[in-house]
């Protein structure tokens, strides 16, 4: 028996608790159900398409601005601003990314704030994200740390979480057993826990037992955000985490600006420039921004972006993004276009051997350590676990014998500062693209083009919001939105973050990498993808499940051995699909 036959008889006699099929965000999509088709044809109808499945957001996040819950949860937050406890966001993968978003977003307020009385000192280290594999993950997710509930009870554990904190742990699922782990601390160390998902809570209770225990226990206060399927079937990164990011980031900040009016004067509030909104105002203003973002003008500059990007991509060329204030978002949404689309990872400055990524980040403004510090609002929080640790944690055998390097030294090594970097560069192609949010958009567009402008072929900007760029660029693709400022910046986030998923999506729509609404190039990284894997091989395919898992694991093994030739190999699924379609009878 080979090896890879092993793996997947092992999987589909072992790991019952990862068939996912029946979660309502693993569908297909009947909006987008010919996306592949329609992009093809018709760019515009398909980025209309990938919109209206964001107006399913609407009516989700209606009902939960209106529930008890959300009310629970900005008043445990209130209480904890006051008492002087600590607030933790956790997550895995794209809900990790938004938890560091939250965690940077509340800094960076305070940290602007250039006059904060005696007793409000200290503010900004009242908010802590935890996200599996440390801040390490925000660049690559690291093989199997979703899938261990003790990894998140170790993480939040570490970060001291204790009586009276709240820990709002956020998973798009609601299945994470890592998420589900950092709950489960969360509600030993006797703080106040909130459990965030986007599936209809029956259908988690009935089919996932690791879910149904958490919703069931009555201390635990439950925020079902449930949208429906994804505009990309399983693709959360999309509607699940854009509903999670409007909900929990508008808590927080109704919160904090109450609990400013009591600890501040009027003078102060209004030199501040503060304004207490209520959530009709939140659900008015997101309504708005999607009307705002789905306008003819919108749509022409996502097309047009569209069409940029993938003419740089079918030239084997690379995009490098540059950003300030918003980098994080930026990368963000780039890092997440690897798992998603199967696309190279970043790879650190003393890999010469990897592929290099599609797309990339930089800022202009700062050094690799200096951009570290900026885009997080603090030094990174790397992971140091060694063989210990992971013995302590009853880890798999691989990660016992090769403890993967997670820590500060390694984040470091990816270079987004302003340092030269000739492998974006000499390419066949190369694009330099500046995102641009509000009011920073000349000077950082005229920041990028002093500092990396003549390295590149083609120069870009992205500008959201109503300020002119007036920076010469190639091309220029506004979205003449506006952007209410707020405590956080919400709105300035969740439009970035629109765009840039209906941006990215569409692309690599067009680059083949979608059949359908399916995301087949995918990297089965850990046992719930390793599940989705072999459905969307069944259905693509016609053959069982069984066979597809066992096909999958076969496919995985031949590309781990092109990838560790420095090769860009292509998708574990979409390889298994290929081979069974040629495979005769």
């Amino acid at each position: 028996m080979s090896d890879a036959i092993r793996k997947a008889e092992e999987f589909l006699n072992c790991e019952w608790a990862f068939r996912l099929g029946e979660l309502t965000t693993e569908a297909l999509h009947p909006k987008t159900i010919n996306l592949s088709e329609t992009a093809a044809q018709d760019l515009p109808a398909a980025i209309r398409l990938l919109q209206s499945v964001d107006e399913d957001i609407l009516p989700a996040t209606k009902k939960a601005f209106e529930h008890d819950s959300f009310g629970r949860l900005v008043e445990a937050f209130g209480e904890a601003l006051t008492a002087g406890k600590r607030i933790y966001f956790t997550g895995c993968g794209a809900t990790g990314r938004l938890s560091i978003l939250l965690e940077a977003a509340w800094r960076r307020f305070w940290r602007e704030r250039t006059q904060v009385p005696p007793e409000l000192e200290g503010m900004q280290d009242r908010v802590y994200s935890v996200m599996a594999g440390g801040d390490y993950a925000l660049i690559k997710s690291v093989e199997g740390y979703e899938d261990f509930p003790g990894f998140g009870r170790r993480q939040l554990s570490e970060r001291g979480v204790g009586d009276g904190d709240v820990v709002v742990a956020i998973t798009e699922g609601g299945e994470t057993p890592f998420v589900i782990g950092t709950a489960w601390e969360g509600f030993d160390a006797e703080a106040k826990v909130f459990f965030v998902y986007n599936n209809p809570t029956e259908v988690l209770r009935q089919h996932v037992e690791r879910s149904r225990e958490v919703i069931d226990e009555a201390r635990i206060t439950k925020l079902d955000l449930t949208t429906g399927p994804m505009a990309i079937s399983g693709s959360t990164r999309m509607q699940a985490t854009t509903a999670e990011l409007l909900i929990v980031g508008s808590a927080l900040e109704i919160s904090l600006v109450r609990f400013l009016r009591q600890k501040l004067s009027p003078a102060y509030i209004e030199e501040l420039g503060l304004e207490l909104k209520e959530t009709d105002d939140y659900y008015r203003r997101f309504c708005e921004l999607l009307e705002q973002l789905s306008s003819p003008e919108a749509i022409d500059a996502l097309v047009r972006a569209t069409l940029f990007e993938e003419d740089i991509y079918r030239r084997k060329g690379l995009v490098t993004y540059t950003a300030d204030a918003f980098l994080l978002d930026v990368l963000t949404d780039t890092t997440e276009r690897s798992p998603t689309f199967m696309l190279p990872a970043f790879r650190k400055n003393d890999d010469i051997r990897s592929p290099r990524s599609w797309a990339f980040v930089k800022d202009p403004l700062r050094d690799t350590n200096q951009a570290w510090h900026a885009l997080l609002q603090r030094e990174p929080r790397g992971l140091s676990w060694g063989r210990e640790t992971y013995e302590q944690l009853n880890a798999p055998d691989n990660l016992k014998a090769r403890p993967p390097k997670l820590d500060n030294a390694e984040i470091y090594k990816f270079m987004i500062g302003d340092e030269l970097d000739p492998s974006r560069t000499d390419a066949p192609d190369s694009a330099l693209v500046a995102v641009a949010v509000g009011g920073e958009a000349d000077r950082l567009i005229r920041a990028a083009l002093k500092k990396f402008g003549p390295q590149y072929k083609k120069t870009a900007a992205l500008v959201v919001g109503l300020a002119k760029a007036g920076a010469a660029v190639d091309e220029t693709f506004c979205f003449p939105c506006p952007l209410p400022d707020s405590p956080l910046q919400l709105w300035h986030h969740l439009a970035v973050k629109l765009i840039l998923n209906t941006l990215s999506t569409a692309t690599m729509v067009r680059m083949d990498r979608v059949i359908g609404n399916a995301m087949v190039w995918l990297s089965p990284s850990n046992k719930k993808l390793i599940d989705r894997g072999s459905r969307l091989i069944a259905q693509q395919s016609g053959c069982t499940y069984e066979q597809a898992c066992i096909a999958l694991h076969e496919a995985m093994e031949e590309v781990e051995s092109a990838q560790r030739q420095g090769v860009e190999a292509p998708s574990p699924v979409a390889l298994a699909i290929k081979l069974l379609k040629e495979k005769p009878g």
